[in-house]
């Protein structure tokens, strides 16, 4: 089935030197992007991290120090990758807990103020995982009767992705063919930022999902322990957090003036 589409989207993998949101690099990132006529537009780009690849990351993926030394920086490619993905959706695997949060923290750092504020994220794991518990690579062979013979490879990753949605869609017809729902179905549970450091609750409010504030409202936090704000800040955590605190202080400050 083909997908139903209202503008395009991006379905997108990355390889990485680590797992870490706030301070792992991008080495490899492909985007395959589905206009809603149907066609097809693909791009595969190596990046240099500008720092070692660890031994026991590269045998995942097989990219090595040598292999991304003379590729240009995520800097540099920032603008082309941002101009390819720019008011599209999104899809990946994985990728709302994972892609999405590391692609926006290397789009900040390049300077590019990316926000999902009016697209949707389809994370196709997450549908496969609510419907029959697998990994990419038995998604793969279980939806499309395929193997994926080239696994932790950017643009195989993201070719199989993309494949795997068309077929859900045809074997469960209770999923909608419409981004937007497959965006909701896909959620596990609305985050104000992309790390899922600030949840919003029943209600719609921001709200802390760790440590000592752990559901506690955001503006309350902030109100009655104003040093909190500056010790995120001062952490590690990643830039896209950061700036939705800012955000949420800067409202609450507004809101008491006007």
């Amino acid at each position: 089935m083909e997908l139903k589409l209202t503008k395009p989207i991006c379905f997108f993998d990355l390889e990485t030197t680590g797992v870490n949101v706030a301070k792992d690099k991008i080495v490899e990132i492909s985007i395959l992007k589905v206009f809603p006529n149907g066609n097809k537009e693909s791009k595969t780009w190596l990046v240099n991290p500008e720092r070692p690849i660890p031994a026991e990351t590269t045998a995942v993926h097989g990219i090595t120090d040598e292999k991304v030394a003379n590729e240009p920086t995520f800097k540099e490619l920032s603008s082309s990758i941002y101009e390819m993905i720019k008011g599209c959706d999104l899809g990946g695997f994985n990728s709302n807990r994972f892609d999405i949060p590391l692609l926006a923290e290397e789009l900040l750092r390049a300077d590019i103020d990316f926000d999902m504020k009016n697209s949707s994220a389809v994370d196709v794991q997450t549908i496969f995982h609510k419907m029959e518990q697998r990994t990419l690579v038995a998604a793969y062979k279980f939806y499309c009767d395929k193997d994926l013979t080239d696994a932790h490879s950017a643009a195989a990753d993201t070719e199989a992705t993309y494949e795997v949605l068309k077929a859900q869609l045809d074997k469960y017809p209770d999923l909608q063919n419409d981004t937007k729902w497959l965006a909701e179905f896909s959620s596990r549970k609305r985050f104000a930022d992309f790390a899922g450091f600030i949840a919003y609750n029943k209600d719609g409010a921001e709200t802390f999902s760790f440590g000592k504030h752990k559901g506690k409202l955001v503006e309350d936090v902030l109100e009655n322990e104003p040093g909190y704000f500056g010790w995120i800040q001062n952490a590690d955590f990643p830039l896209y957090t950061k700036k939705v605190l800012t955000a949420i202080k800067l409202r609450s400050l507004n809101n008491k003036l006007s």
